[in-house]
């Protein structure tokens, strides 16, 4: 979030805010979070293939414990991270979803359309790709796992090629990674559920209706949607769906509209800080007088804090405070969890397993033909428009970037393969080298773009 003015700058206590607009913002914190989960992963996997290797698997199965009288959830330390944290982080999706909606880059049908049919190709090619080379028993679960795109680590390293890259071409890898969480969120709701209980879903349902009703009676204090958001996550949990889903649809009923109309608040704001500036007008000129309020500037101050609170929606306030948990803190322990790869005396003979090389093939190869193809007669068709001061050899690049499947692909290769590890296996060593190469290679593109 911009802070503007002097008294903005006077003391900073989280400097990663110094942005110009809300894109800014959060592909600031995409910046900083992808080079944090590229160490960390390498920590994951130094630690899985060190002599502290059964630290490393007793670490992901510590046995956690929640009861209430009858009611227990028992699961070891991995699923926690999985299916809880993770559900945190699907909730700060969903609102990134539904702030792009209404005030973002999908607000706008003839802006929407050119990502949205570039993520479209980034997801159907891909998973087509995956399919060619995997067609056989489980093994074709996995054609979601090269849909995904890691939106934290494709922005942070793209963020490395500072002015080379125009700013329309980072609102396009985020607004095409929005479309892909939401390709994700089907993927995982419809395709990785095994089976579903019916009485779960429908106290789901009804949970899912008391938050929209709350939000039309118009409470908009957190704790209501936090405390029976947790309701449906642990619904969900029980239903057979994964219960990442809940965190999306609980964004969904967040309140995003203002308590006051835009002119209403100038107005009044105007009239609050004349008072304010006639009481320091009236007041003596002291040294407490830079610390201490009079009773009337303190009535003044708290109105004004008041009209801030109206003025700003509760999604844009919990999307900012939420953030930088889910970047420093979820995704993080999500990596350092799911990253480590063992590398035993087969690994080289992995390389030529279908799983593995059907992910690489779908990430280096399906992403940047998807997207690109896709989106080219999306133009050509006069459905869409090319992003300004954009070429299309640049979104190829963002095409390579796109394939930085990373978490996200680790992520569903875990829903895919949860009863398969060796396939499990598989498939994370092709996300950590497709996605690799996808980032080597789209950062030569679009470096040397800008030369030409």
């Amino acid at each position: 979030m911009e802070k503007i003015g002097k008294i903005a700058s006077i003391k900073r206590e989280a400097a990663i805010y110094k942005l110009t607009n809300s894109f800014r913002w959060f592909s600031e914190f995409g910046a900083t979070g992808g080079l944090i989960l590229f160490f960390i992963s390498i920590i994951a996997l130094v630690w899985a293939n060190s002599p502290f290797q059964n630290f490393y698997e007793d670490f992901k199965n510590i046995n956690l414990t929640f009861s209430v009288g009858s009611f227990v959830i028992s699961k070891g330390l991995i699923l926690w991270i999985n299916d809880a944290l993770m559900a945190i982080f699907f909730f700060v999706v969903g609102l990134e979803i539904k702030r792009e909606f209404l005030v973002g880059e999908l607000s706008d049908i003839r802006k929407a359309t050119f990502p949205i049919f570039a993520a479209i190709g980034g997801m159907l090619v891909p998973a087509l790709i995956y399919y060619l080379f995997n067609q056989e028993g489980d093994l074709r679960n996995g054609w979601g796992i090269p849909m995904a795109t890691d939106i934290a680590f494709a922005l942070g390293f793209l963020a490395l090629l500072g002015s080379r890259v125009p700013v329309s071409l980072k609102v396009f890898l985020t607004a095409l990674a929005i479309v892909d969480d939401i390709g994700a969120v089907v993927v995982i709701g419809l395709f990785y559920t095994e089976t579903i209980h019916m009485i779960p879903i429908v106290c789901a349902g009804f949970i899912f209706i008391t938050l929209i009703f709350g939000n039309s009676l118009g409470i908009r204090t957190p704790w209501f949607y936090f405390i029976f958001g947790i309701f449906l996550w642990i619904a969900f949990l029980k239903s057979g769906i994964h219960a990442t889903v809940s965190g999306v649809l609980a964004a969904f009923t967040i309140p995003s509209k203002s308590l006051v109309d835009g002119h209403l608040f100038v107005k009044e704001g105007k009239s609050l800080l004349n008072e304010f500036e006639k009481s320091i007008s009236n007041a003596n000129t002291t040294k407490n007088s830079q610390i201490l309020l009079t009773t009337k500037q303190e009535s003044v101050v708290s109105t004004m804090e008041t009209a801030c609170e109206y003025i700003l929606p509760p999604l844009f306030r919990l999307e900012h405070s939420i953030l930088p948990w889910v970047t420093f803190v979820i995704m993080p322990i999500f990596a350092l969890a799911n990253a480590g790869i063992t590398m035993q005396g087969d690994f080289f003979s992995s390389l030529y397993h279908p799983v593995t090389y059907g992910v690489i093939g779908g990430l280096f190869f399906g992403k940047p033909i998807g997207i690109f193809i896709f989106s080219f007669f999306a133009v050509k068709l006069g459905i869409s428009k090319l992003p300004e001061h954009t070429s299309w050899s640049q979104v190829i690049g963002i095409g390579f970037f796109a394939g930085i499947g990373f978490t996200m692909s680790i992520f569903v290769a875990s829903l895919a393969f949860a009863n398969a590890n060796h396939s499990l296996t598989n498939s994370k060593i092709g996300i950590l080298l497709g996605s690799f190469i996808s980032l080597v290679v789209g950062m030569v593109v679009l470096y040397f773009q800008k030369k030409k």
